[in-house]
Parts: C-alpha cells; structure tokens; sequence
C-alpha cells in the first residue's frame, strides 16, 4: 500500500513540477535578473544535502545572501532580519521564492515536493538512529515542519515533525500540507507555528 502510494506521488509530483518550471520560467528569468543587477554572486546557491537513504546531492536556491555567508552554524537559523541577507532577498525568504529552484531537484528525482526537510549534511552525525529515519523518504521542498512554524520552532521540533511525517505518511497529509504551504506563503510562517 506505502510503495502503492509513493509511486503515485512520485508521478504527480514530476508532472507538477514540470507544469511549474514551464509556467514559472518567464517569473525564474525575472528573478535571477533582479538578483543579478541588486548584488554580486551567482544567482543560484547551490548545496549539498543528504537526500533519499543518506545519498548526498546538490541542492539549488535563489542566491539570498551575500557572497562569503554561507557559512552556518548548527541550529542558528537565518532569520529575514540577518544582515548577510540581501535586499532582495529579504523577499526571496519572506515568500518563499528562493527555494523554487529545487523544482529541478524533484524532476531529478533528489526531492519530492512534499517530504522531510533537506538538512545540512553536519547534522547527520548527531542524529539518533531513530531519528535517520527521515531519510526513508525524498526531502521535500515544503514540509510538515515547513508548515508548522518552522523557524519558530527548534531544530529537535523540526526534526520530530520529520519523523511524524515519514511515520503516518498518506497522499491526503501530502495535499493537506501543500494547502497549507500556500496559507504560510500568504500569510507567513508565524501564523502557522506548532498548528498542524
């Protein structure tokens, strides 16, 4: 039934995210000009991440910080206020656009559109054995934790909300999330924080 399920949710979400990338090029060029004009760097950051059974792959994102700021230190998130963090990408972050990029990623097959966080690959040797089991399943590039305050919650929350993910996973927690991704989109994640 699970392998039933994955199956066709591999298959909805390719076709979705190629019907996005095709829709959204015209909006992808715009952005990656913005970008371009407002600060120095690449337009698109790139980073790997563990995906599917710990398999490592490149991530993509908008670029929304300065050059040199890549550097993170563990459970400290980004926050939209952060001076590294460009004008534009003040708005890349707040809305979510930066991380439209990673449809590429869930047409590779690295990503789903729903799934775990992608964490950063120092986390994975502080992780519990029950907790790898969120790399049971394709990181996704919104979540339950995406959609449950995210950064309003700690990195342990964030990582639970993973587990009861993979844990319960069904097609309709996947449509549910979805929905409520485009609430934290329109509203921001404040308003979501520990909901779901």
């Amino acid at each position: 039934m699970l392998k039933t399920q994955l199956l066709i949710k591999r298959i909805i979400e390719f076709i979705a995210s190629l019907l996005i990338l095709i829709g959204l090029s015209p909006f992808f060029i715009i952005i990656a000009t913005i970008i371009k004009i407002t600060s120095e760097g690449p337009v698109i950051f790139k980073q790997q991440r563990p995906g599917l059974n710990q398999q490592i792959f490149e991530v993509y994102k908008f670029r929304t910080m300065k050059p040199g700021s890549e550097t993170m230190i563990a459970g400290k998130e980004v926050l939209s206020d952060d001076d590294r963090v460009t004008a534009i990408g003040k708005y890349l972050r707040r809305f979510k656009v930066d991380e439209l990029p990673q449809i590429i990623n869930v047409l590779r097959g690295e990503m789903s559109l729903v799934g775990p966080r992608p964490q950063r690959i120092d986390y994975l040797d502080q992780y519990s054995k029950e907790e790898l089991k969120r790399f049971d399943m394709l990181p996704g590039l919104t979540g339950l934790a995406q959609v449950s305050g995210n950064i309003y919650l700690s990195v342990e929350e964030r990582t639970q909300k993973d587990l009861e993910y993979v844990n319960n996973y069904r097609l309709t927690l996947d449509f549910i999330i979805v929905l409520k991704t485009i609430g934290v989109v329109l509203f921001g994640e404040d308003k979501f924080s520990k909901q779901l």
